[in-house]
């Protein structure tokens, strides 16, 4: 390759005032946009920003379910739960009420915090919000399932059907208490004796029982000695039966979801689409 001199000192045209006008206005520009992104992306920004805040019970309870289930199950585990607790994130923000993003207990879950409603039936919607969320996802890995043929997706829908038809059980702490508990509280009662059936049957660890058990005891308490929630007096039949309606649908979708996947994913191991991972 040839190389050329360098000019001599001085040989150099100065840059003429067009030129300098150019580079200072496409800095200029830049930092106009820059500033235009931030104003306009500032919720996301935010969101962000607390996201990486509460990053901490994420991580912890993903390095737990690797070590237990391993890295691909411990990954679309925590997705399900994030994805179920933004569901009531966003409801309690679509009602005007001030919300934590979700935090994480290794083995038990998530929770999101947030204001409760003076309203019974937006508290039963805000409830509704996670399972609702969790059964459109498993919808959409079913679908993704069903135009790839990959068994991955259709476990991916199973298992979210799963989790969110568990948390819709008729009993406190479960989101299905939360909605009952707008119904008629008494059915608490019920639905701890469901809970036990279905502890028993998925061999679910006595810890895990008690626990929640022990969460659920002190709203069990005061619906046992007639300490109705006050807002109980202002829910109307039609209010009762709209809760109704939705609980009901969304129960009977996550099943229906649930039993489609899990007859392409049970093959996988022959008793659990879980074997697909």
């Amino acid at each position: 390759m040839e190389y050329l001199p360098p000019p001599e000192p001085g040989s150099q045209p100065e840059p003429t005032k067009t030129a300098q006008r150019r580079r200072t206005g496409g800095i200029g520009a830049i930092l106009a946009a820059l500033a235009a992104f931030l104003v306009k992306f500032k919720f996301l920004l935010l969101f962000g920003a607390k996201l990486v805040g509460l990053s901490w019970t994420f991580l912890l309870s993903l390095w737990i379910y690797v070590v237990v289930f391993g890295w691909k199950l411990a990954v679309v585990i925590m997705l399900l739960l994030l994805a179920h607790e933004l569901g009531h994130y966003f409801a309690f923000r679509a009602y005007g009420l001030p919300a934590r993003l979700p935090a994480f207990v290794p083995l038990l879950g998530a929770f999101t915090a947030g204001a409760p409603p003076q309203d019974l039936e937006q508290e039963a919607y805000i409830a509704l919000a996670g399972p609702l969320t969790g059964l459109g996802l498993a919808a959409a890995c079913y679908a993704v399932g069903d135009a790839t043929q990959d068994r991955f997706w259709f476990a991916c829908a199973d298992l979210s059907a799963f989790l969110n038809l568990f948390n819709m059980i008729p009993m406190p702490p479960f989101d299905g208490g939360r909605i009952i508990g707008a119904l008629w509280p008494p059915l608490w009662f019920a639905g701890f004796a469901l809970f036990v059936v279905f502890a028993i049957f998925f061999h679910i660890p006595i810890l895990f029982v008690a626990i929640i058990g022990l969460l659920g005891l002190p709203a069990m308490l005061a619906a046992w000695r007639g300490r109705p929630d006050p807002r109980a007096e202002h829910m109307t039949f039609g209010a009762r039966l709209r809760v109704s309606i939705w609980y009901l649908a969304t129960v009977l979708g996550l099943f229906f979801v649930m039993s489609q996947a899990h007859l392409v994913a049970a093959p996988a191991q022959g008793a659990s689409g879980i074997g697909a991972w």
